[in-house]
């Protein structure tokens, strides 16, 4: 089944959020805690969004979509750009996955967002192989960027020199 988080399955949320970090071989990276998480789905003003599976039987929380939206000045629309995607190993093959990623298609149509984007890392076959299969087109003609940490804060020091 899925459906859209709640604020009791924040410990779980958290706890697939560094699943994948653990899978994406980055869990030192990791700092989110639950407090965070319940503050950014169930705040005053939420910014971010998450839909969760549950597995067969008494197995609760096994998967999630953490997500929020973008914006596209080219089709004037929002969007909404998946964060992270990650189905337990032992949920994987009951198509959760899928189901997720329809969920978020179902929200993006019936609020006339344009597009669902989000990114995967170049040796995640597997997801890769996944996504294409659903129709997922990579962008490969983008690279993304980032800016964090000393970089962001020095620039953000000097951005009115």
């Amino acid at each position: 089944m899925i459906r859209r988080a709640t604020p009791a399955d924040i410990p779980e949320l958290v706890k697939l959020v560094y699943d994948l970090a653990e899978y994406e071989k980055a869990p030192d990276e990791c700092k989110l805690t639950e407090a965070q998480l319940e503050e950014s789905l169930f705040g005053p003003s939420p910014k971010v969004f998450a839909h969760v599976a549950e597995g067969p039987g008494a197995a609760g929380v096994v998967g999630c979509a953490i997500w929020f939206l973008n914006y596209s000045t080219w089709t004037g629309t929002h969007g909404i750009y998946l964060e992270d995607l990650f189905v337990k190993p032992e949920a994987r093959g009951l198509h959760l996955g899928r189901d997720l990623l329809a969920a978020l298609a179902r929200e993006a149509v019936a609020n006339g967002y344009a597009r669902v984007d989000w990114s995967v890392l170049d040796w995640n076959k597997p997801s890769i192989d996944f996504y294409e299969a659903l129709g997922a087109v990579a962008q490969d003609e983008w690279t993304g960027y980032r800016l964090s940490g000393a970089a962001l804060t020095r620039l953000a020091t000097h951005a009115d020199d």
